[in-house]
């Protein structure tokens, strides 16, 4: 049986290029307004506050881990009330390395591992697109233990600390995105996982992308009426199930194109299509070019990353 999110992760290919060590003390405030480069952040001690736009408030804690795969408007906190006048321009690079928020002179309320990945597979924004927007880890021990290492390995001045610290979040960030049952999730895949009659029907799909798929017919794989497989899919992973099929279509058909070892015709069966001509009409439409010249335009072996554009306002700490 097909592990989808093992699939899309595996697509994905994350990495974390890009870590800091921040800390907060007093009253202080960072906005980030970039969209598209997936964030992250640990909490090794104390407390601060996440608000991101669509979501509740969310109270930070030590152990918790936030991974925001396609980051969008939020804003990092301290735990105390802040204003307008509280958001930080500059945070000051303290003797230790730690890039200050708020008080130089203040004891820190909360030190944090902050930074974004990268996720270098050619298809990244529409593989990320299936992930939910926020997904916030508390309360696992697996989790726990790597946080710990992660902790003391920022703080540690050990040869190859650099090294060691990428790959332990590497690995962080893919432990995330497994413990999704138990993630405080927004709709995605992580959630439509972990409902267990619609995660027989996403199975199905990864299993079968081949299939001449109906609503009908994944309703019956997850023993649900149609409609409210279409209502409880929707509420759960974000969009419809047709629309999520497509998706990992295109996702597959661009992971086969860029490799090169397979033939429009060729692809365009495996992923569902009954002819070229229709699935290259299909691919152009959802990619923005026709699948032989995507084919030549990719590499594999020279796979850029894709950031989307977008801004972080003067103090952000990743």
């Amino acid at each position: 049986m097909l592990d989808p999110l093992a699939q899309i992760v595996t697509l994905l290919q994350p990495a974390a290029p890009f870590s800091k060590r921040a800390s907060g003390a007093g009253r202080w405030r960072v906005r980030r307004t970039e969209v598209g480069r997936p964030f992250y952040c640990a909490i090794l001690e104390g407390e601060c506050r996440l608000a991101a736009d669509g979501h509740d408030e969310i109270v930070l804690r030590e152990g918790d881990f936030v991974l925001i795969p396609s980051a969008h408007n939020f804003t990092i906190s301290s735990r105390r009330p802040t204003s307008a006048e509280d958001i930080v321009t500059t945070p000051i690079v303290l003797p230790d390395g730690d890039h200050r928020l708020g008080s130089p002179e203040e004891s820190p309320d909360v030190r944090l591992l902050v930074g974004y990945c990268s996720f270098r597979s050619p298809d990244a924004a529409l593989l990320s697109s299936l992930l939910p927007q926020l997904v916030h880890i508390r309360g696992i021990n697996r989790l726990a233990t790597l946080m710990q290492l992660v902790s003391d390995e920022s703080r540690a001045q050990r040869p190859a600390r650099d090294v060691v610290l990428e790959r332990l979040l590497e690995v962080l960030l893919i432990e995330t995105l497994r413990s999704s049952e138990q993630a405080d999730t927004s709709p995605g895949l992580l959630r439509g996982l972990a409902d267990k009659r619609l995660a027989i029907a996403i199975r199905r799909m990864h299993e079968h992308p081949e299939r001449n798929w109906t609503v009908t017919q994944l309703a019956s794989e997850a023993t649900l009426s149609r409609s409210t497989f279409y209502e409880r899919f929707g509420r759960a992973v974000g969009i419809a199930p047709m629309e999520y099929l497509l998706a990992w279509r295109m996702a597959l058909a661009k992971d086969l194109l860029t490799k090169g070892k397979a033939k429009v015709a060729e692809v365009a069966e495996r992923v569902g299509y009954s002819s070229a001509s229709t699935f290259s009409v299909a691919f152009t439409r959802h990619i923005g070019l026709p699948p032989a010249r995507y084919a030549r335009n990719t590499s594999f072996d020279g796979v850029s990353q894709i950031e989307a554009g977008g801004s972080a306002e003067p103090g952000s700490i990743a």
